[in-house]
């Protein structure tokens, strides 16, 4: 197949629909986790869950990246925007992330701090060109599909000669969050979160390749079958993941092989060995502190890191009460079950930042109308 419209055909979803209900034991029941947040948008965009057996859950994982960002983080770069006057830069879909004090990025904004969304980096480190007389600090977030960029523009502006730019690093890694979430109690001790096999993300297994889903695979006999985006894709994912359940088999199999290997992009990784090494541990929204699961900058480039320029301490900070978006990333819960979606907390009035991304849980069913049986707040 060449064009997207043939990875969207209905009838060749229905037919795959039809084999994956065919193929489950009505024996059992059948959970899979889609780590990534593009995995559980094309399920409630493509109405995928509607085509699948009542005995086969898919069940949403912590793979977005401005979900599990902590609200530490986001006070973190909102006081350097405010107390060190910095020119702070970031990514859309982080401007609208809750922080502390009714606060997020684009309140912050609106109440005078120099905060701007950029498309990349080098949008960052342009600034930094432009306005020598300026600190230029980009707010870096998400897995190891956009940690090469940021690891390139460090060393741009390491050649460039730019004193004024650096880089306030919340770049995260999935296997370790996989691994976590294996050796969560929800899913080893009181197996409230069932879970038979994992959708492998799409993108992010481009550049780490599908070699470090191995070890899932033989250590907790889960398998992990990587899948494009498109409705075609995950659908194709989980009829493999169910042939390796019925068989009584746990590998790591590849559906997107237009787009990954087994090696990854060398070169991307290359990029990011040489400019970042793995952090002791790093608190994810929903997590907790998860060990060996996000990335620093190396002293190498210590000049170009904003918590060691600034002097910066982290300071965690605890979710909302109500806000049920930890347990959501943990798949724990769905987002109908928090008593806030849908009334109180919208894509216009967040409460968390599930319901902020475009790649969030919340934000797919809101924007897909996956909304069975919501919870009303009564007044």
């Amino acid at each position: 197949m060449k064009y997207v419209d043939e990875f969207r055909d209905g009838d060749l979803a229905r037919r795959i629909g039809a084999n994956i209900a065919h193929e489950a034991d009505p024996s059992r029941d059948y959970r899979f986790m889609e780590f990534c947040g593009g995995h559980t948008h094309a399920i409630a965009r493509y109405g995928v869950v509607d085509l699948l057996p009542d005995n086969l859950r898919m069940i949403h994982g912590p793979g977005c990246p401005v979900c599990v960002l902590p609200i530490g983080r986001v006070d973190m770069a909102i006081r350097l925007a405010f107390e060190r006057d910095v020119m702070l830069c970031t990514y859309g879909d982080v401007m609208r992330v809750p922080a502390s004090d009714g606060l997020s990025l684009m309140r912050a904004k609106a109440r005078g701090a120099d905060i701007r969304m950029v498309y990349s980096p080098l949008d960052a480190l342009k600034l930094a060109g432009a306005n020598p007389g300026r600190e230029v600090v980009f707010f870096a977030i998400g897995f190891e599909t956009t940690t090469p960029p940021t690891a390139l523009a460090i060393r741009q502006a390491e050649s460039d000669g730019l004193q004024n730019f650096s880089v306030l690093c919340s770049h995260v890694l999935t296997p370790a969050a996989i691994t976590h979430i294996l050796r969560s109690p929800e899913v080893q001790d009181y197996r409230t979160v069932p879970i038979d096999g994992f959708v492998g993300p799409a993108h992010v297994s481009i550049v780490i390749g599908s070699r470090p889903y191995e070890g899932f695979a033989t250590t907790y006999r889960k398998p992990v079958v990587i899948a494009g985006f498109e409705p075609l894709d995950v659908m194709q994912a989980i009829l493999m993941l169910v042939r390796q359940v019925n068989e009584g088999r746990a590998e790591v199999e590849n559906e997107f092989t237009r787009a990954v290997t087994r090696e990854g992009n060398a070169c991307a990784q290359a990029a990011m060995g040489d400019v970042f090494e793995v952090r002791e541990s790093f608190e994810w929204r929903g997590l907790g502190q998860v060990p060996a699961s996000a990335l620093k900058i190396r002293g190498d480039y210590a000049l170009f890191d904003a918590e060691t320029r600034f002097d910066l301490d982290y300071r965690p900070v605890a979710d909302h009460k109500q806000c049920e978006c930890g347990a959501i990333l943990r798949g724990v819960k769905k987002p109908t079950e928090c008593k806030l979606f849908g009334n109180v907390c919208t894509p216009e009035t967040p409460m968390g930042s599930c319901m902020v991304s475009s790649e969030g849980a919340c934000a797919a069913h809101y924007s897909y109308g996956r909304f069975r049986d919501i919870p009303v707040v009564s007044s």
